[in-house]
């Protein structure tokens, strides 16, 4: 039993961290289409944010000045979308689509161009980077409390600032969106944005408001990739983090606490993958790692594909609003 908690214990603790990004773009997402707008750029957003933050905090040598810069970015992308969907009623499919095919080639080309690199921004030292932060009584708990104790050290301590603020949001959204009167008024532009209209609220700029919340939340989670998690900006490090996003919304029906479950089971995933590479399994014997490695979106198919039963979609979902003159 020892043996069993000892591996699997790491392997929380790392699905936690690799939840994270999945978790700002899923809430992206779930306040875009609250609002009906669709978002198929949250991989896009995520990208540039994820260029701008390793790019800034490079030269800046702060990486608050790196977010901020990623959430700039993100939020100029979402402005795009808005003004193309919202604004002129555009397919917000094919705007979404168009941000994505822009921000993968644009981040590529502009980290050729400046540093050289194959796209890549250069290393970042420590200073640069959000790291972990270790609570009190890490080692004594490591000494006293047996698996308790190193549940604490690799679950609950050692992550940076942004995953606790990622798992602070999960409770904040479900109090916006259930508790608040712009969230009622964002669920009801979603579901019925004539009657908003007739109210005398304004439909578009809820929207906006909407799309311009999933562009900070995208910039949060570029912004993880690129100098928390990691130390540099690779080229296309998003790999699809954000249509797994948009899967795991889906999966959770759009509710808040339900997202969180999901973006943590997808991480889960991404972690076992990696800790059971090279590993022989019993009667199976010796797997490829490609298998693991492609776990994460053989599940976003399953999902994608219906077998979790019926997910209804707020009314005016990818719906443009005309107003009637």
């Amino acid at each position: 039993m020892t043996e069993f908690f000892d591996m699997i214990i790491p392997v929380i603790g790392s699905a936690v961290r690799l939840s994270i990004p999945l978790l700002f773009a899923c809430f992206a997402g779930l306040f875009s289409e609250r609002s009906g707008v669709v978002d198929i750029g949250l991989e896009g957003k995520m990208l540039g944010a994820a260029f701008a933050a390793g790019a800034i905090a490079y030269h800046t040598g702060s990486a608050w000045a790196g977010l901020m810069g990623a959430i700039a970015v993100s939020i100029m992308l979402s402005l795009v979308h808005g003004f193309a969907s919202i604004t002129h009623r555009g397919n917000q499919i094919v705007s979404g689509v168009a941000i994505n095919f822009l921000a993968s080639g644009l981040t590529a080309l502009l980290g050729q161009a400046w540093y050289g690199e194959g796209g890549r921004t250069p290393q970042l030292p420590d200073s640069a980077r959000f790291l972990q932060i270790d609570w009190p009584g890490v080692a004594s708990a490591r000494a006293s409390l047996g698996e308790l104790g190193n549940f604490y050290a690799n679950v609950i301590s050692g992550h940076s600032i942004l995953v606790y603020a990622a798992f602070v949001m999960v409770p904040v959204t479900w109090w916006v969106l259930q508790r608040t009167r712009f969230g009622l008024r964002l669920r009801a532009v979603g579901e019925n944005p004539l009657a908003v209209d007739t109210a005398g609220i304004s439909v578009g700029r809820l929207r906006y408001l909407a799309v311009i919340i999933a562009g900070v939340l995208c910039g949060f989670g570029g912004t993880y990739l690129a100098i928390a998690q990691s130390s540099e900006f690779v080229r296309d490090m998003t790999a699809g983090k954000g249509f797994i996003a948009l899967a795991a919304l889906v999966f959770a029906k759009w509710r808040p606490f339900a997202a969180m479950a999901t973006c943590l089971l997808f991480g889960f995933l991404d972690a076992a993958g990696s800790r059971l590479q090279g590993t022989p399994l019993p009667w199976v014997g010796q797997v490829p790692v490609q298998v693991f490695q492609a776990l994460p979106y053989i599940l976003t198919v399953v999902l994608l594909a219906g077998f979790i039963g019926k997910a209804i979609p707020p009314k005016a979902s990818g719906v443009p609003y005309t107003k009637d003159r």
